[in-house]
């Protein structure tokens, strides 16, 4: 009984350390909600909703950020931000991308910082969970990503990236080995749109 015990956690260890995008629960991805969804947040408008599919992918959140600040409020942003938001790279993304996740302090975006680079979400999970509970690191993992590498990420990682079907993960595989994002964009190309190609290229890296 208990070794059967070990081995089924160890499998859920395993599982988690293969996803390098967060567990998410209900925060919408700014770049792949439904319009209807999005109109569901909180402050956002039909109109705002109209714009923002239509500016989509988002490259990064501080261009979210610019976009809805044009006619939100800071305060109304970060209401919105515990709603829907645009995953951070964490290896790169700024300071000012970090402090947009709701309930961030200096120390945190610090801290956020000071572990890069990240090799997986486990060690985000392992290092930030030094500072706050485990309910805190879950719901922080929400607003972040880990690049995965093209040639070595595993099918169930790449099936963390929004949206992503089984399909595409399949075509990710399918190419191997790349050897340069331009080879990324012209294969999977073949599938999506260029829109859909930038929306997932923030998730990969050739590293």
């Amino acid at each position: 009984m208990i070794p059967k015990i070990a081995a089924i956690v160890l499998l859920a260890l395993a599982g988690a350390a293969l996803a390098q995008v967060g567990t998410n629960t209900d925060l919408l991805d700014a770049n792949s909600a439904s319009e209807a969804d999005l109109v569901t947040a909180p402050h956002m408008s039909a109109a705002l909703a109209q714009t923002i599919v239509a500016r989509r992918p988002f490259a990064r959140v501080a261009d979210l950020d610019g976009l809805l600040g044009q006619s939100l409020s800071a305060e109304q942003r970060q209401a919105l931000y515990g709603r829907l938001f645009l995953g951070i790279n964490l290896n790169t993304a700024s300071p000012a991308e970090i402090r947009l996740i709701p309930g961030m302090t200096d120390r945190l975006v610090h801290e956020f910082e000071e572990y890069r680079p990240y090799t997986s979400l486990e060690q985000f999970r392992r290092e930030i969970g030094k500072y706050v509970p485990a309910a805190e690191v879950a719901r922080l993992e929400q607003y972040v990503f880990v690049p995965m590498s093209l040639n070595r990420a595993s099918r169930e990682a790449f099936l963390t990236i929004p949206g992503l079907s089984e399909r595409m993960a399949h075509e990710f595989e399918e190419y191997r080995p790349y050897t340069s994002l331009e080879q990324f964009r012209r294969e999977i190309g073949k599938y999506v749109d260029a829109k859909e190609v930038a929306r997932l290229e923030r998730y990969v890296t050739l590293d």
